[in-house]
């Protein structure tokens, strides 16, 4: 059972392998919401993620002998490093599980611990499996990333830090996979204050437990589609559901777009890189239907690698206007290109990208295809841009800048 002595006493353990992740006030998240908004930024750990807090209390409690048979997990990356690094603390083996999907940085820093990675399936469930089916082949100890009580209160130790920084938290903000943080930080934070509200959030493309819910027992998925790899789970934990029904007072799902647009809220804001599944908090203080309250947003993890970040930070910039690309058909005529490029500047347009194609067509008098690609200020700003391009009798048409999708 998760109980307070339990948690009181895997917060005094995790202090061995954790740095105390402060609270960090946001001035645009308050001011954007109309709450006073306060991120815990787990991204800052030693692994980049809070995982090492359940992986290491799980760990301490096993006996030598259960140690010593080597340990075993499947995660899709922030459990595995936390695993690794706990089981290099204790020098014990361990074997991890990964998704092939899952991040190269996560892979290679798990790697990094000292643990032996193995590849499997596409999906998180798909590799636990296959760790199961390990464990019992060989006798390693398996260590569940979120489906175990002991495990899940380790990670609740970070609502204890919540509650020494601000003991007046009104609402916590907790990102939802399987459910073992979660049901952690909601366990612990009823404990010591049952008028404090505890919402889960998920991507609404693996929403598993708010379906659970609604159901009033742990379903599975068909399939799961979203970019926060960290959540992208079917089934959530049978053993911590009843954790979850009790103290979690309302799911929340986040739509994939909205965690691109909160990754540059982030970043430009507060410095941070927050990896999807951690922004699931962030991009949920929008959704929220109450002011004024002193409401806590739990940032998982930071474990993202460069082709992503990059990514992300593009099709952030498309949705927020700030980049864009329309598609102008004109005369094959000397000047014509200048007087696009004066209009565009005219307009405070920066242009970054042009494809001058002359042979859309074969008549040369009206259908030479202008491609440009430029940066504005928001959404107003690039209607105002085209729309002074149709005024100088031009045609834009938004099309979708290359090498990205939709």
């Amino acid at each position: 059972m998760m109980t307070l002595d339990k948690f009181e006493e895997a917060a005094e353990l995790v202090k061995k392998v954790t740095l105390r992740t402060k609270l960090i006030y946001s001035d645009y998240f308050s001011d954007t919401t109309g709450n006073k908004v306060f991120l815990k930024p787990e991204n800052m750990q030693f692994t980049g993620a809070y995982k090492v807090r359940g992986a290491y209390y799980k760990i301490s409690t096993l006996t030598e002998e259960e140690r010593e048979k080597g340990l075993i997990t499947a995660s899709a990356g922030n459990h595995a490093q936390g695993v690794a690094y706990a089981a290099k603390m204790y020098q014990a083996k361990a074997v991890i599980v990964m998704p092939t999907t899952t991040p190269l940085i996560k892979v290679n820093r798990t790697k990094g611990y000292g643990a032996e990675v193995i590849l499997h399936g596409d999906v998180y469930d798909d590799a636990c499996q296959y760790a199961l089916q390990l464990a019992e082949e060989k006798g390693y100890t398996f260590i569940h990333p979120f489906d175990d009580e002991v495990v899940s209160t380790g990670q609740g130790t970070i609502a204890m830090e919540i509650f020494q920084e601000l003991p007046t938290v009104d609402v916590i903000l907790v990102p939802i996979g399987g459910g073992g943080l979660a049901a952690g930080v909601s366990t612990l934070a009823k404990l010591l204050n049952p008028n404090i509200k505890v919402i889960g959030v998920e991507p609404m493309g693996a929403n598993c437990m708010q379906e659970s819910i609604k159901a009033g027992q742990v379903v599975t998925l068909h399939n799961i589609d979203t970019i926060a790899d960290g959540t992208a789970v079917k089934t959530p934990g049978s053993n911590i559901f009843p954790y979850i029904q009790k103290n979690i007072d309302e799911v929340i799902s986040i739509d994939d777009h909205e965690l691109i647009v909160s990754f540059l809220d982030m970043i430009e804001n507060h410095k941070m890189v927050v990896e999807n599944s951690g922004l699931l908090t962030v991009a949920a203080l929008k959704h929220l239907d109450f002011k004024n309250k002193k409401v806590v947003s739990i940032l998982s993890g930071g474990n993202m690698d460069v082709i992503t970040v990059s990514s992300i930070v593009q099709h952030g910039l498309i949705q927020r206007g700030r980049i864009f690309t329309v598609s102008v058909l004109l005369p094959d005529r000397p000047g014509e290109l200048v007087n696009v490029a004066n209009v565009i500047a005219a307009s405070q347009g920066n242009v970054i990208r042009l494809d001058h194609n002359q042979f859309v067509s074969i008549n040369r008098n009206s259908a030479v295809e202008l491609t440009i690609t430029m940066e504005a200020f928001g959404h107003e700003h690039k209607e105002s841009i085209v729309a002074a391009l149709k005024e100088k009798g031009y045609n834009p048409k938004i099309v979708q800048p290359k090498g990205t999708y939709n």
